[in-house]
């Protein structure tokens, strides 16, 4: 391709390149400038966010757990992350290192397509934002910035330093690639961005093919480890399903016998009120009494644990059943030897 070609590209994509750059860069805005989401005492704290994205991410699930475990290293990762979207998004519209830029965006786009493209209430909002950042990402490397770039002010003040073949592949200049090998490699990467959205868009939402499926809509409650020892019921809850922005709210516990009777029960008010030592919480998002209920988070998991009179000498199987206030009920079978 000749100087002419690419300047019309880089020209021509320069919305696409304003645009994307300021959704990455605008993260940094609201987070730091506008509020201060990095604080881990307020609401709104990003590093609850993140932990949103834990229950059903793609392949960044081990790395996100370890991190909402340990909040002094979330805080960072948070504060790195954002300090790092604020300087790609702003040199991706500026022009800056457009090509290094452009990588950047990718990897950003893709850790929030693997982190959080199952989320969305409404319409696939995460996933669109991250496979569509990484096909903009993907255009603009190949584009550079063309004429309204500081990359091109830099070429016509500094000739002799941009001629050198890494400032114009980190920049806008020319990638002096042959023009089939060029085809190839444009080909290539868009196949594959392709393929990415078949698959992710498949594994997310079931949007290729079979039944389509929102894991944001309804929330849902996992129950593992139950257990009545000593007089005392336990059992972990994670809510992993459900709208990030709305929690599950807790208004019944049950444990019954096998012939339906009830034995124990916790309802709304008693919920409300548990004591901070009858929950141990696992992440920064915590499960917590409500005005009303007992809240569950996206992506909140913890121990709950409740002692009574009536939990003792128990022997035989059991049901434990737990009520949202939407009616959903979610259940777990409890053996006592």
């Amino acid at each position: 391709m000749n100087h002419t070609t690419y300047n019309y590209a880089g020209m021509f994509a320069t919305a696409l390149r304003w645009v994307t750059g300021w959704t990455y860069f605008s993260a940094f805005w609201r987070r730091l400038v506008l509020e201060n989401k990095l604080n881990p005492g307020e609401a709104g704290y990003i590093g609850e966010k993140f932990n949103h994205f834990l229950p059903n991410a793609l392949g960044i699930k081990p790395m996100i757990e370890y991190l909402v475990s340990h909040p002094e290293a979330l805080w960072w990762a948070m504060a790195i992350f954002t300090i790092v979207e604020g300087i790609v998004g702003l040199f991706f519209m500026l022009g800056l290192f457009t090509r290094a830029a452009s990588i950047a965006v990718m990897g950003l786009a893709l850790g929030i397509l693997l982190g959080s493209g199952w989320l969305g209430t409404t319409c696939l909002d995460e996933w669109q934002i991250g496979i569509l950042g990484i096909a903009a990402g993907f255009t603009i490397f190949l584009t550079g910035g063309s004429y309204y770039s500081l990359d091109r002010y830099i070429v016509r003040k500094r000739k002799r330093t941009s001629a050198k073949p890494l400032l114009q592949w980190l920049g806008s200049g020319d990638l002096n690639i042959k023009e089939p090998v060029l085809k190839k490699i444009a080909l290539a990467g868009a196949v594959f961005i392709f393929g990415l959205s078949l698959f992710t868009n498949q594994y997310f939402h079931g949007g290729v093919y079979g039944k389509l499926h929102n894991l944001s809509v309804r929330p849902h409650v996992t129950i593992s480890e139950p257990k009545i020892d000593a007089g005392t019921l336990s059992f972990t809850v994670f809510r992993d399903e459900g709208a990030d922005v709305y929690g599950s709210f807790l208004i019944g516990v049950q444990l019954k016998d096998e012939k339906g009777h009830i034995l124990y029960q916790q309802n709304q008010e008693q919920l409300a009120a548990l004591e901070p030592g009858q929950i141990k919480n696992s992440y920064v998002a915590k499960v917590k009494p409500g005005k009303h209920s007992l809240v569950l988070p996206l992506g909140a998991r913890a121990q709950l644990q409740f002692s009574d009179p009536a939990l003792q000498n128990l022997q035989g199987v059991f049901t434990l059943t737990l009520t949202d206030i939407s009616g959903l009920v979610w259940e777990e079978t409890i053996s006592v030897p």
